[in-house]
């Protein structure tokens, strides 16, 4: 599951569940500090958290840029693009964590409420990425597709023919798809190692027909979805749906929204057969 749906809105879950677990364990902090009418060193305690988990997205995004930095040499702006969900992790956690630690050194006081309610928030984190399905390797999902060119039915499986792909979920109504369009079309037409199937949700092979050559998409590999039946079977409802396979078909990265020049060549690194 890549987002959560809102009625008409689409929510990436990463970020919201990063979110609440960083408000919980800030409010955890809060009450474990607060001594009587107190508040002053609860609202103290709640900060250093929410100080802590800026400086752990910083070091985070830093981190992934500085392992990337070739891809995000070639675009520099790409840097500031938060939207493309490029964090390491562990980075990042290490770096609040050492926020936290240094935190607590200076204050004693703070030590037991920032170490009781940073335990509790890396736990929920943790325990909720891993229920939701955003850690851990994924399938090929077995899906039924139709190509455009020949109206032929047949498995995302099989469409990969054993190659890493990358599998775009799209539609053409769809803003954030337009957007990214031609940067995944600029990449399928100068990769030659890497697969990319584009695969529409829901619309006719006219739409779908008229879309690519009104907007002089030279797109190879489009495939049909007409029930939308690979959204539900990832868990997401959401558009753009970017999904990473390498080539025995298990899931390397996934992403939901607008994908750059820069963080789609720096997912591609891992797809590329080693030279």
């Amino acid at each position: 599951m890549l987002s959560l749906s809102l009625g008409p809105i689409a929510l990436p879950l990463a970020p919201v569940l990063l979110w609440l677990a960083v408000w919980g364990s800030s409010w955890l902090a809060s009450r474990l500090a607060r001594q009587g009418a107190d508040k002053a060193r609860g609202e103290q305690a709640g900060r250093t958290v929410f100080h802590a988990a800026l400086m752990g997205l910083a070091a985070a995004r830093l981190a992934y840029l500085a392992l990337h930095a070739d891809a995000y040499l070639a675009s520099p702006w790409a840097a500031f693009d938060l939207r493309d969900g490029g964090w390491n992790a562990p980075t990042g956690l290490l770096a609040g964590v050492a926020w936290l630690a240094w935190r607590g050194l200076k204050t004693p006081w703070l030590r037991r409420p920032l170490m009781a309610s940073g335990t509790a928030g890396v736990a929920v984190w943790w325990l909720a990425t891993m229920a939701s399905g955003l850690a851990g390797n994924h399938s090929l999902p077995s899906v039924q597709l139709v190509q455009i060119e020949d109206a032929r039915v047949l498995s995302l499986t099989e469409a990969a023919r054993g190659r890493p792909v990358v599998v775009n979920l799209w539609a053409s109504w769809c803003g954030p798809c337009r957007v990214e369009m031609p940067v995944l079309a600029a990449a399928q037409q100068r990769e030659s190692t890497v697969g990319f199937l584009f695969v529409n949700q829901g619309e006719s092979a006219a739409a779908v027909q008229s879309y690519l050559h009104r907007e002089g998409l030279p797109l190879r590999e489009v495939l049909l979805d007409s029930g939308s039946l690979l959204g539900q079977a990832i868990g997401s409802r959401g558009l753009p749906i970017t999904l990473f396979y390498d080539a025995q078909g298990q899931q390397v990265d996934a992403h939901f929204g607008i994908l750059n020049a820069a963080a789609l060549e720096s997912r591609l690194i891992q797809l590329r057969p080693a030279p």
